[in-house]
């Protein structure tokens, strides 16, 4: 199991640069930046964590602009949006934005996606929210044909593209790897559907095993290999080497793991507490 790490990336955490460059150089595999493009002051939504909206939430750095720079820092870190609301960005635009960044980190992107739970968010760039699911996959669809094809088109129902060139292409063949965050059933028909790659947050899961399992299960009915699905779990409560080890044992490929957000002189110290870990858990 790889070992990857989650900042808040906001202007008070440990720059995204000085990050990757700690991760690299002990050996963590990746390093995964979050995604709210503003924060409406009204808000009916409830935090699904429960209680007040964390204070991060109102300050995330753009998660691109964050990844060029720690790729610009490193050579085999991988750079993962955990998760990007690819809903709430015009699908041309951003499969060039990620594309990009493929090309000049030499294929080391991972797409983390998420429908979000923000409706006031959704609504301010014009999103319904009902509807969010069905506009996820049609971008995520548009932005697969716009890697993949010399003359790229779609046709839906929010998303309409006439044939057209889009450049640069992806490193990464077919494409950047497609992880989906989300722990329902229907968020698990949506990896099998769709992605190819499933990130739950730990804390939404009290059965992480039979969730495995239903999602293998989803695989198999329709026609997908089960082991073509990577999965990845955000580690956000309870974690400890024991907690680590109990997910790589379940057949997780990949665990990440939180730093500080406000204090980034205490970074150091939660990524020298895991990097012994490193090669056992990988073994």
């Amino acid at each position: 199991m790889d070992l990857g790490v989650f900042c808040y990336n906001t202007a008070y955490s440990i720059r995204p640069a000085e990050l990757a460059t700690l991760l690299e150089e002990r050996g963590y595999e990746s390093v995964w930046f979050p995604e709210h493009t503003n924060i409406p002051v009204s808000r009916e939504s409830e935090f699904p964590g429960g209680g007040e909206l964390p204070k991060p939430y109102y300050h995330m750095m753009d998660p691109w602009t964050s990844l060029a720079a720690a790729a610009a820092v490193t050579s085999k870190l991988k750079l993962g949006t955990g998760i990007s609301l690819v809903i709430q960005h015009d699908p041309i635009i951003l499969a060039k934005t990620i594309a990009t960044l493929d090309v000049i980190s030499n294929g080391r992107v991972l797409f983390g996606i998420g429908g979000g739970w923000n409706a006031e968010e959704m609504a301010q760039h014009g999103i319904p929210f009902k509807r969010r699911w069905k506009v996820l996959r049609e971008k995520i669809e548009a932005i697969k044909t716009l890697w993949t094809e010399e003359e790229a088109s779609y046709e839906g129902e929010f998303v309409n593209i006439k044939p057209t060139f889009s450049y640069p292409k992806p490193v990464q063949q077919p494409h950047p790897p497609i992880i989906l965050g989300s722990a329902t059933g229907q968020g698990r028909q949506r990896v099998v559907n769709y992605c190819d790659g499933w990130m739950p947050i730990n804390v939404l899961l009290e059965d992480m095993p039979s969730a495995i399992e239903d999602l293998r299960r989803r695989a198999e009915e329709a026609g997908r290999d089960p082991n073509s699905i990577k999965l990845s779990i955000f580690a956000q409560v309870g974690v400890d080497e024991d907690l680590l080890r109990r997910y790589r044992d379940m057949g997780i490929s990949r665990s990440v793991i939180g730093v500080p957000t406000s204090r980034p002189d205490k970074a150091t110290e939660v990524l020298d507490r895991y990097a012994p870990l490193l090669k056992e858990l990988a073994a």
